[in-house]
């Protein structure tokens, strides 16, 4: 089910001038964050409804997405992952290719594999697990039929 409704930017205007200019040029221009690829996440507003866009560095594996909801090592977890629990249904941007997809949190075996290929994608994950006591979410995308 395609996400409708109102989009409300990043109060963080580097992040806004981001989610549009990726947006607006298909993935061609604003695709990296310090070098490397980046997706474009929608979810719904847990509080407020509206969507919500966030720039997260790409983790792919044979035609799979997952992202990491690691906010640097914080010992909070990122608004857009509180989003996804509360509504897992999310729009994931790779480029020009715009996907509805149902989101979760892998767990056990698959957690660790898919954090082997997001280490792989932005080395600074591991890192930012040294720096918290939760354990990073990794947060896998199943297409939605």
């Amino acid at each position: 089910m395609a996400l409708d409704g109102d989009y409300e930017p990043s109060p963080w205007d580097w992040v806004a001038d981001q989610v549009e200019l990726y947006e607006r040029t298909g993935g061609t221009e604003g695709g990296t964050l310090e070098g490397q690829a980046v997706v474009i996440l929608t979810t719904r507003g847990r509080k407020s409804g509206r969507l919500r866009k966030s720039a997260l560095m790409r983790v792919e594996h044979d035609g799979r997405y997952a992202v990491v909801a690691s906010m640097g090592g914080a010992p909070k977890h990122p608004v857009w992952y509180l989003n996804l629990l509360a509504d897992p249904n999310v729009t994931l941007q790779d480029g020009g290719q715009v996907m509805e997809m149902r989101a979760r949190t892998a767990r056990d075996k698959e957690r660790q594999e898919w954090w082997a290929y997001a280490t792989a994608a932005w080395p600074a994950y591991d890192g930012y697990q040294t720096k918290t006591e939760r354990q990073i979410p990794v947060v896998v995308f199943d297409p939605v039929d």
